[in-house]
């Protein structure tokens, strides 16, 4: 019999309506002779009202406190939906992450899966049940709760698939699929039948919201087919998979863009050997994640470095290099969160030139001015001003002929 994992976002399983909605498709799948492993978030913006309720009772929140708290949102919705889906007539079970022994390691509030010891989803299967087990969560190696940090609930569900070797997992979501541009800005987006991994591991490294970016490596890794579709039209929507080397790629698959962003300038950076390992292991150690870098070449001995961090990391990215200055012998230290990036993403770049000469005339014809370049081998990013991203992501997604018409 075919087994898939199902997983629910916070919006499809907002409400008591959503709840019964969620539970008759799965009744459904189940008789059309699937097995089905459930896998819910917490409902609607439950997370994000523990996070603020922590807030109003202490300044201080230890780590594994905050993942005690944060993890009962799914604790809630996994039992509900068993509920509905026995008034429906479907045996279920529900279990939290560490009853479906989902073994991480031990940092708090953003742990990595070690090992998924499935049996007794195994067993509850093997009797003919649908088991509901709440995402976002495991328990350590110190046997102490813990998250997964952000888009847990896909990381949770990718890794079931990939211990159960379920043949696909549905990522149930408010959206129908993946599609070509952000359609909020660019309504003629087109909704993108099948991506493969290392896009849409580009697209959500580079601002696509659909997919948490751990969730696509894991499902890379372990070769587990993803389905991302709605809960609110069940319409087919888009399938991530291994790409096709028999198949003509298209040359732009998507355009997305990312505000999250500041740019960190050092100026006067004596140009030699270990300065700029000095900077970047300091911001490692201060678990800063550093995305674009661009350094300007030597002029009498010394050069730039701008680098991108998450502007939640704007302040204590400034304070490491602002404390580097006297001991690496640099100018000053700036910040820029008026910044934002926008990437064109699509496997036929690498076989197809003349994309980036294209993407800079384009933003160029409407002056926009281009502070920062990066590539990989699928993907070609421009960091422009935060006000003009959105000009930008519907100028090039017309240039690129992505629209359906």
């Amino acid at each position: 019999m075919a087994l898939v994992v199902q997983k629910y976002g916070g919006t499809s399983v907002s409400d008591a309506e959503r709840v019964r909605a969620v539970a008759d498709h799965v009744a459904r799948t189940r008789r059309r002779g699937t097995d089905v492993v459930v896998v819910v978030s917490a409902m609607g913006k439950t997370t994000d009202d523990l996070i603020r309720l922590a807030g109003d009772v202490s300044a201080v929140q230890p780590p594994r406190e905050l993942d005690m708290l944060l993890t009962s949102g799914e604790r809630v919705s996994a039992p509900l939906l068993a509920m509905a889906l026995a008034g429906l007539g479907v045996d279920a079970a529900s279990f939290t992450g560490s009853q479906a022994q989902i073994i991480t390691d031990t940092t708090h509030l953003n742990a990595k899966i070690v090992e998924v010891r499935a049996d007794r989803l195994r067993a509850a299967l093997a009797e003919g049940k649908v088991p509901v087990v709440a995402g976002f969560q495991g328990v350590s190696l110190d046997r102490d709760v813990t998250t997964l940090g952000r888009g847990g609930s896909d990381t949770t569900a990718v890794a079931l698939a990939a211990a159960l070797d379920a043949d696909a997992c549905e990522i149930y979501t408010d959206v129908s699929g993946v599609f070509s541009a952000d359609p909020r800005i660019v309504p003629e987006a087109r909704r993108l039948a099948r991506v493969s991994f290392e896009e849409m591991l580009d697209i959500a490294a580079s601002g696509g919201r659909v997919l948490a970016l751990r969730s696509v490596e894991f499902a890379r890794n372990h070769h587990v087919p993803l389905h991302v579709r709605s809960s609110f039209t069940w319409e087919p929507g888009t399938w991530v998979v291994e790409e096709d080397p028999s198949m003509e790629q298209a040359v732009v698959t998507a355009v997305t863009h990312d505000i999250s962003e500041a740019k960190v300038t050092v100026t006067g950076v004596p140009d030699k050997p270990g300065i700029a390992a000095q900077l970047f292991r300091a911001l490692a150690d201060r678990d800063v994640n550093v995305d674009t870098i661009v350094q300007n070449t030597s002029l009498h001995g010394t050069t730039d470095i701008s680098f991108t961090v998450p502007k939640t990391d704007l302040d204590v990215s400034l304070d490491v290099a602002r404390a580097l200055v006297p001991e690496i012998g640099a100018g000053e230290v700036m910040g820029d969160d008026g910044i934002a990036k926008v990437s064109l993403v699509g496997a036929g770049m690498r076989s197809h030139p003349g994309v980036s000469a294209t993407m800079f005339e384009v933003l160029a014809s409407a002056a926009i001015n281009i502070e920062m370049i990066s590539t990989s081998s699928i993907r070609l990013s421009c960091v422009v001003r935060a006000d003009r991203v959105e000009e930008a992501v519907r100028l090039l997604h017309q240039a690129f002929e992505l629209s359906d018409g």
